[in-house]
């Protein structure tokens, strides 16, 4: 099965690089794919549509997992990996502050050693100070959130930066240019 899983730029340096692949090995976590919940969900779209749906999922679930660590850097990724379909299953149903999972959301379930990447989307170094309005702007709106005093200005400002980020377009690196993306 192919999933697109949502990563930071720090997780590429775990990568192992030889002659007919790059090389990772992932963890149980969340990820994206083509599933039948999505193609329930969009059914007049091709299979090269639901896997753009899918990776844009996963970009979402990247700068989630970028505002969960301050000292990530500020670049959206997502590894594009075969797995066996045993390895990945639905998400779990609760146990998670979560809202509902996307129609694309699946969990691998156990841990796949040293699997050949397909590709990588990275943003552009340029898109940091964009990642950073957002988080400054999450912030923000959380500290009001606290003290009472959500305002129209602290919306805005977090949802101007946000659609700065998603109207940006990640580039695509081939398993053989890992080495070559570009950071901030």
């Amino acid at each position: 099965m192919r999933i697109y899983v949502p990563a930071t730029l720090d997780e590429l340096d775990a990568v192992s690089h030889a002659t007919d692949a790059a090389r990772w090995t992932v963890a149980p976590r969340r990820a994206h794919a083509v599933t039948k919940e999505l193609e329930a969900a969009l059914p007049d779209e091709d299979a090269e549509s639901l896997e753009y749906v899918a990776a844009l999922n996963a970009a979402d679930d990247s700068l989630a997992l970028i505002a969960g660590r301050p000292d990530a850097p500020h670049q959206r990724v997502i590894i594009t990996v075969e797995v066996p379909d045993a390895a990945v299953g639905p998400v779990p149903a609760g146990g998670s502050d979560d809202d509902e999972p996307v129609a694309s959301e699946v969990q691998v379930t156990s841990t796949v050693e040293q699997v050949a990447i397909v590709c990588v989307h990275v943003d552009e170094p340029e898109a940091g100070a964009d990642i950073a309005d957002v988080l400054a702007a999450a912030d923000e709106e959380s500290d009001a959130e606290t003290t009472a005093e959500v305002g129209e200005e602290s919306d805005t400002a977090l949802d101007e930066a946000l659609q700065r980020v998603t109207d940006r377009d990640l580039l695509w690196y081939d398993w053989s240019e890992i080495k070559d993306v570009p950071r901030a």
